[in-house]
Formats: C-alpha cells, sequence, structure tokens
C-alpha cells in the first residue's frame, strides 16, 4: 500500500492532535515534524516516531521526498508558509481559519488556484457526520428554503483562558458556525452586526454575539461564549437549529450524548471530533486529514471546500469584529 509522505508545521496542542490523527490512518506517514521550538520538535518526533526534524520551515519544504504538508501554526501565521508550500509543490491542509486577514486569504487563493498541488482548509464541522446528514437533507428539499438560522459554540472559562490571547470567539469558533451556514444556504453574508463582552484581562473579549443577513434573505444568529463556568461538565455546547419554509432541522452536540459521573462530578467526553477508540484517534478531525490523503493519492482535487468558501467565512467573522468594535452594521462587499 502506498503512503502518503506527509509533515506537520506547527507543534501545538492542535499540530499533535494532527499528529495522532494522521498516525491512526493506513495510508499515512508522518515523515517529517517542524517546530522552532526544538525541546517541543524532539517530544513530538520521539512520541510518534518521526525521524525527520526541522526547525526551520523553507528546509522542509525543500525536501523532495515530502508530498504534503499540514499548516497548524496560529491563524496570523498561516499565509507565509501556505503560500511558499504551495509554490515548492507541495499538498497543503490548513487548519481554519483561513488566516488573519483577507489579504492574506487572497494571497493564498491565487496561490492555490495557481499550484499544482492540492488545497484544503480544515472546516472540521463539515466531516461531522451530523452536520453532513443535514447537508444532505437540505440538498433534498426536506425544509425548503432557509430562512432562519441559530449556532451556538460555547465554552467553559478554562478552555477559553488557554487561547483569548490568540484569537478572539467571533473568528475563533464562529468561524465554524458561519462556514456551516454558508454551505447549507448556498448563500453568504451581505451584512454583519455583533456584540462582545469583556470581563477578563484576556486580548480578546469573553464572548462574542453576531447576525447576518444573507444573500438569500436568510437572518443568521450565532453565539460563541468563552467563559461557561469552570464545572460545566462538557467542553463544547455546540448546537444548531434550522429552519425552513417547509421543515427544520436541529443539531446537539457534542453535549449531552455521553455523560460519565464519578467522585469528581459529570462530564461529558468528546465523540465526535476526536474521541480515543480502541487505542486509536477517531472522529471528524481523522476523517477530514483521510479525505485529504486519500484526494492526494488518487489524484483527485478535494471538493468538500473550496479555498474560495474558507476565505469567504473569515471576511465575514472579520466583519462582525468590526461591528463588535464600532457598533455599527457592517456591510460586506
Amino acid at each position: 500500500m502506498k503512503k502518503l509522505k506527509h509533515a506537520v508545521l506547527g507543534l501545538g496542542w492542535f499540530g499533535e492532535k494532527h499528529c495522532e490523527a494522521l498516525a491512526a490512518i493506513p495510508n499515512v506517514e508522518i515523515a517529517a515534524v517542524c517546530t522552532r521550538n526544538s525541546e517541543r520538535l524532539a517530544e513530538v518526533s520521539g512520541k510518534f516516531g518521526v525521524k525527520k526534524t526541522y526547525t526551520d520551515f523553507h528546509a522542509m519544504l525543500a525536501d523532495p521526498e515530502i508530498e504534503s504538508v499540514s499548516i497548524t501554526t496560529m491563524w496570523d501565521q498561516h499565509a507565509d508558509p501556505a503560500v511558499a508550500a504551495l509554490e515548492a509543490g507541495k499538498h497543503v491542509f490548513l487548519e481554519k481559519p483561513m488566516a488573519s486577514t483577507v489579504a492574506d486569504c487572497d494571497r493564498i487563493v491565487a496561490a492555490a488556484n495557481a499550484a499544482s498541488g492540492f488545497f484544503m482548509t480544515g472546516h472540521i464541522c463539515r466531516f461531522n457526520p451530523r452536520y453532513a446528514a443535514a447537508k444532505e437533507a437540505i440538498e433534498a428539499g426536506r425544509i425548503g428554503k432557509i430562512v432562519s438560522m441559530y449556532a451556538r459554540r460555547n465554552l467553559p472559562s478554562w478552555v477559553g483562558a488557554t487561547v483569548l490571547d490568540k484569537i478572539g470567539p467571533i473568528i475563533g469558533d464562529g468561524v465554524h458556525d458561519t462556514d456551516l451556514m454558508f454551505w447549507f444556504s448556498g448563500s453568504r453574508a451581505v451584512s454583519a452586526y455583533a456584540q462582545t463582552v469583556q470581563y477578563r484581562s484576556h486580548a480578546h473579549p469573553d464572548l462574542g454575539q453576531v447576525m447576518y443577513r444573507l444573500e438569500s434573505g436568510a437572518s443568521c444568529i450565532l453565539e460563541a461564549v468563552w467563559c461557561l463556568p469552570d464545572t460545566t461538565p462538557f467542553q463544547i455546547d455546540e448546537r444548531l437549529e434550522i429552519v425552513g419554509t417547509e421543515g427544520s432541522i436541529s443539531i446537539h452536540d457534542t453535549h449531552p450524548n455521553l455523560m460519565v459521573v464519578d467522585k469528581d462530578g459529570a462530564r461529558c467526553p468528546d465523540t465526535t471530533y476526536w474521541p480515543t477508540q480502541h487505542g486509536k484517534l477517531r472522529g471528524a478531525l481523522r476523517d477530514e486529514l483521510a479525505y485529504f490523503a486519500q484526494c492526494v493519492l488518487d489524484g483527485e482535487k478535494p471538493t468538500v471546500i473550496t479555498p474560495e468558501e474558507s476565505r469567504e467565512a473569515v471576511r465575514a467573522c472579520l466583519a462582525a469584529e468590526e461591528s463588535a468594535r464600532t457598533g455599527q452594521v457592517v456591510v460586506i462587499g
């Protein structure tokens, strides 16, 4: 069986999670890992038995044996390595959000469309079986024309505290639901109005709430509250309600589909995105990386999400963040 020689650039928490997922895919070999932190490089490469290690991504991209790469750096450090990897002829899996500015998104989209390699942004929710089933029902016409969508993606305070100095809740998590809303409706936002609340001393607000008007006429509301009580038994309170002219769809994930109660209280482990089953990582993260790898091995361009769709989700979320700063409705061009 041919194995795709795949590298991982960026070895924070999610970069390591990528390694766990890739290690569980039979036709993928983790051929190299890269980070500027030499101690972290040794730790992760040792854990996964990776022989090639790099502290400079340019040197890694010059390795002719590497066929594809996951880019899991922080979102404001996506553009340069993504463009460089595409120009080096590598296939690129880029974590969401695509970039921190629309201009950088434009650079990546242009590079992806000009490249010989394939490109895909990791919008993991499109590989959540519940959202995928909702998309199929919508495409089959079962709920008619979508007129309203409401989403929530709320996290305990301790989770928010780990990332709020790096990214805010609207773009950090709202980008998931923004993308889903556009995917389901086949439309995009023409305006955004948002509000945020900040009571802790992090760089970004503790919560954000957004209202979009879509080209289709639908009204969409999403919330990302990153300050639920620390005693909350789950890491994500994730819901989506879709109302159409002839029906509706309701999705509730990940709480409360599994609850474990012990001497320390109640908790709801993840069963959707990266659960461990029988000693291997499973779930939507593994599924989207396996899909990308299979596309590369088969020579077939990934179609679950396009670069332009990923850029549109960033554009809308950044417009919402501007609205929250100014207190005004932002028209999205």
